[in-house]
């Protein structure tokens, strides 16, 4: 019988081919964003539908600014998307430093409450974390996003793995010997080495903050606080949403994730595939 592996070099065009099909259908919903975006209403629901590019691009960006405060909407999205992501970076490399490092205790119990919080579903803190932001005074301010989200569980888990299997021990040795404190340690020596892992999770970051949507519906009340996904969100109405607008807004919004991931991908690569057995 011939293994797997021979059958794939005897057929490259077959690996092409499951290649290619998979790459139009992970495009397809990306290109057609861009392509309604350029098209009004009417011209998105005909049949066929638009398969290039139309001339109403500028007529939906100036609906889109009349139908909402557009641009602030983009810009509440990157501050809290890049501050959250700061915070995470900071943070979770502290805290994953701490358990990959240091012996202190209760240790183990504490990394372990820190993996069952993965396994709880994020609608169960929606009521919690409301009565805490009402508390605070902060409903309907950006703290009320960026503060809550500003370490993860996923974070830290991820900071610890890479510093304990990437960072050697007597390296952390002999810096204490050059007389080098904890926190110049961390900062000089351990920080450097973490750019891989610290890519990764300041990618997986910033996506997942740019994308939320049920903590800004929940704690933000003012259309000029929205962040984008809920202000784009308000603009669907029965029989009265402006599809080519609303495509336009999304097509906006994806492009600091497209740049993001371009400035990231090696190292989202590098740090996914950290400490991989090569045979």
């Amino acid at each position: 019988m011939r293994n797997s592996s021979s059958t794939w070099k005897d057929r490259p065009w077959l690996a092409w081919l499951l290649v290619g099909l998979g790459a139009v259908l992970l495009v397809a919903p990306l290109y057609f964003t861009f392509v309604f975006a350029s098209h009004g209403r009417s011209e998105i629901f005909n049949s066929p539908p638009p398969l290039w590019f139309g001339l109403s691009s500028l007529s939906n960006l100036e609906l889109l600014e009349q139908r909402l405060p557009f641009w602030r909407n983009l810009g509440m999205s990157l501050y809290v998307a890049s501050l959250t992501t700061a915070l995470n970076l900071l943070l979770c490399s502290l805290a994953g430093y701490g358990f990959a490092v240091y012996e202190f205790r209760f240790k183990k119990t504490l990394f372990a409450i820190v993996l069952g919080s993965m396994m709880l579903p994020s609608f169960l803190n929606m009521i919690p974390s409301f009565m805490v932001m009402d508390f605070l005074g902060w409903i309907d301010t950006p703290r009320a996003l960026y503060v809550p989200a500003a370490a993860s569980a996923l974070g830290i888990f991820l900071m610890r793995q890479y510093i304990g299997s990437a960072i050697p021990k007597d390296l952390l040795d002999a810096a204490r010997m050059d007389g080098c404190g904890e926190l110049r340690i961390f900062w000089s020596v351990v920080l450097p080495l973490l750019k891989p892992a610290m890519g990764t999770l300041g990618l997986i970051t910033f996506i997942a903050s740019w994308n939320n949507f049920v903590a800004p519906l929940v704690v933000m009340r003012s259309a000029e606080n929205y962040t984008l996904p809920l202000a784009l969100r308000s603009m669907q109405a029965p029989n009265n949403t402006e599809w080519g607008a609303l495509m336009m807004g999304s097509a906006i919004a994806m492009l600091p994730l497209l740049i993001a991931y371009f400035f990231s991908a090696r190292r989202l690569v590098a740090g996914l595939t950290s400490g991989a057995v090569r045979g």
